[in-house]
């Protein structure tokens, strides 16, 4: 009886702990206003698309979600919750694709070591895109994750994860494009976020920041930055001050890479799978 009473004890003091912790790892999760980024709507991606990254909406339409993944020269497109297979078309050889961005009617793939492929939105489910403009020395030498398309600006923003004119410990730069009708794309700009403000507002020293990709919130004006590397979410202002930094958690964002929201302002983020976990895209409900 003795015994008994003892693994009651010991049952119930574990379980104290596990709450206790559990209360804990709820608290160290803030979100940003109007999202929990912890209870998403959670879409299983097909093998196809195993290392999702780069995800868009065109006209911020939900109905169809466009994407790509690391390793072909594909363009998928889907309806989140379909069991029905991806369609995908080809546009380019098997390479290093990072992000996409819908603008002007054009789709623009970005390749990680900077390089962009254009193409009419409207070859999109033709099976094997055939007019793909290759640009070339567009951005500088380094390492690029991040595309987005500003359809209010007409304005594509790309965002560098680790380049040479880059001390990632101090700012990230960025470069903003202006892209012509037949999808040539021509920089206009550049802007950098402060590496010294993530680390004010999260609180930690030392921050090598690698973002992976960027998506402006239309009815807040603000850009919500995604770091895989960093498990973090940073939030600026439209000039890309930084206003918030909000961790994520790693247990539920194994390798978050893609980021984007719909027209109703609900947040979408990709995450790649490996071997054991399979790809998925996360909905985050937009609630005032």
């Amino acid at each position: 009886m003795k015994n008994l009473k003892g693994i009651t004890l010991v049952l119930f003091l574990l379980l104290v702990m596990l709450a206790g912790l559990s209360c804990i790892e709820q608290k160290g999760y803030t979100n940003p206003p109007g999202y929990d980024l912890n209870k998403p709507v959670k879409y299983i991606m097909s093998d196809g698309l195993l290392e999702i990254s780069g995800i868009a909406f065109h006209h911020g339409k939900s109905d169809s979600l466009y994407a790509e993944q690391d390793e072909n020269g594909r363009i998928y497109y889907l309806k989140l919750g379909d069991k029905k297979a991806p369609g995908y078309s080809k546009f380019g050889k098997a390479g290093d694709y990072e992000d996409l961005a819908i603008l002007n009617d054009q789709v623009l793939m970005l390749r990680s070591d900077g390089v962009f492929f254009t193409f009419p939105f409207n070859q999109v489910r033709s099976g094997e895109i055939a007019n793909v403009q290759k640009q070339e020395n567009i951005l500088p030498d380094g390492e690029y994750e991040g595309l987005y398309a500003d359809e209010k600006t007409n304005q594509l923003y790309a965002l560098c994860k680790h380049c040479n004119v880059d001390n990632t410990k101090k700012s990230n730069t960025g470069y903003i494009f202006r892209m012509a009708a037949n999808g040539a794309v021509k920089q206009s700009g550049q802007f950098s976020i402060s590496v010294k403000d993530i680390e004010a507002q999260s609180g930690q020293k030392k921050v090598a920041f690698h973002p992976s990709a960027l998506a402006k919130n239309q009815s807040t004006n603000e850009w919500y930055i995604l770091s895989s590397v960093n498990k973090l979410i940073v939030v600026t202002d439209a000039a890309f001050k930084v206003k918030g930094v909000y961790p994520i958690n790693p247990s539920l964002f194994i390798q978050p890479e893609g980021i984007a929201f719909d027209n109703q302002n609900n947040l979408y983020i990709s995450n790649e799978g490996d071997k054991i976990t399979p790809g998925t895209v996360y909905k985050f409900i937009y609630k005032k």
